[in-house]
């Protein structure tokens, strides 16, 4: 009798007849995935915002969208100490979004790691080392314009 293993069990060949062993412990049932949450706006930038927190993000500031602008409801802008650190807040701020919303966000930037742009649909949040930040300035871009002096 021949024995040939394989990786999902143990077949043994008998003049010309095979006797299949399976391992069941590879097509064991898995648990129900846990459902998603609610996805909104509010909901969405809150875990934003308490994941960059936690994640020690320096400077955080959140700019409302949405009666200015039809690409998102809300901005969040906010710097790392390192590129290191700004690649380690955008990974856990993904991963959050997967865990809790199941949301995969577009993201561009992580690699490097100066300036991180994850794209949730509804906030948009960007993660700057701060020496990128101060080149770029978004929040100048996207402040309330100051009121007009009266003559």
């Amino acid at each position: 009798m021949a024995w040939r293993c394989y990786i999902i069990g143990c077949i043994a060949l008998q003049e010309d007849k095979s006797l299949p062993y399976v391992d069941t412990t590879a097509t064991a049932a898995r648990p129900d995935p846990v459902p998603a949450a609610p996805l909104s706006s509010a909901a969405l930038l809150d875990l934003v915002l308490t994941s960059l927190d936690d994640d020690k993000a320096d400077d955080i500031v959140t700019i409302d969208l949405r009666d200015r602008s039809a690409m998102a409801d809300h901005m969040v802008i906010c710097s790392g100490r390192s590129t290191r650190q700004v690649s380690a807040i955008a990974t856990k701020l993904l991963d959050r979004l997967k865990a809790r919303f199941r949301l995969s966000a577009r993201v561009g930037g992580k690699d490097i790691g100066d300036w991180v742009l994850i794209d949730t649909g509804d906030v948009v949040v960007h993660i700057f080392r701060p020496e990128v930040r101060e080149f770029y300035q978004l929040e100048k871009m996207w402040q309330e314009p100051a009121s007009a002096p009266a003559n």
